[in-house]
């Protein structure tokens, strides 16, 4: 399975969000975000090598970490070097290898946006209740909803809970995650909350989001 997480605004705890389900499904996390990559890189070979045909995808997934990684690089001129293009079959190919990748998506609604949701099986939503959070966030979901992938569900950052007008918006469950503790400090250490704080409630509801998303297989 591919799943495309998306959120139309910058700043809504996407990353975060993606590297938390691709701890709870045990899959590969891709830093498809091409211009500005968020997720730690290291040393060795990434996204833009890939794009640019130096490198192949496969080979370019690291499993030192908590979660098997294939990060982006960070580079102006590795960007521009990168054929978008590419990026299709490279998710197939890990996914081939892997079973399950979770793709963090650019923020905003450029092209580059739309690569990963026309090649995912499903994808989460991300915004906070912040008006033009969820305003962007409609507009994310419209794209995904017009390039079939399936949306399983949306994850509701920084509240501790989200009433049924927020799910009637966005078209599919909504899992509130509150702004813990926990999730800052899995934050600062690059690692999913259920490795530092495993026992919290923003653990749970990472999981709880993770079993949205099985359920759409």
């Amino acid at each position: 399975m591919i799943l495309a997480v998306c959120g139309g605004k910058g700043g809504v705890g996407k990353t975060t969000t993606a590297l938390n389900l691709a701890a709870e499904l045990d899959a590969v996390l891709v830093d498809a975000d091409l211009g500005m990559a968020d997720v730690p890189a290291g040393r060795g070979p990434d996204l833009h090598d890939v794009l640019a045909g130096r490198a192949d995808a496969v080979e370019a997934v690291r499993e030192t970490g908590a979660i098997a990684v294939l990060p982006c690089g960070r580079t102006l001129a590795g960007a521009r070097e990168s054929d978008p293009m590419r990026l299709l079959d490279a998710l197939h190919a890990v996914a081939d290898a892997y079973g399950d990748v979770v793709v963090d998506c650019p923020a905003g609604l450029r092209a580059d946006v739309g690569l990963p949701l026309l090649v995912a099986d499903a994808s989460v939503l991300v915004t906070t209740p912040d008006r033009a959070a969820l305003a962007d966030a409609l507009r994310a979901r419209s794209l995904a909803v017009e390039l079939d992938a399936g949306l399983a569900a949306a994850a509701y950052n920084r509240a501790d809970s989200a009433g049924d007008e927020v799910a009637n918006a966005l078209g599919a469950p909504v899992v509130a995650i509150p702004a813990a503790d926990a999730v800052t400090a899995a934050v600062e250490a690059g690692q999913p909350v259920a490795a530092v704080a495993g026992e919290s409630a923003a653990a749970a509801r990472f999981e709880n989001l993770a079993q949205r998303v099985r359920e759409t297989r």
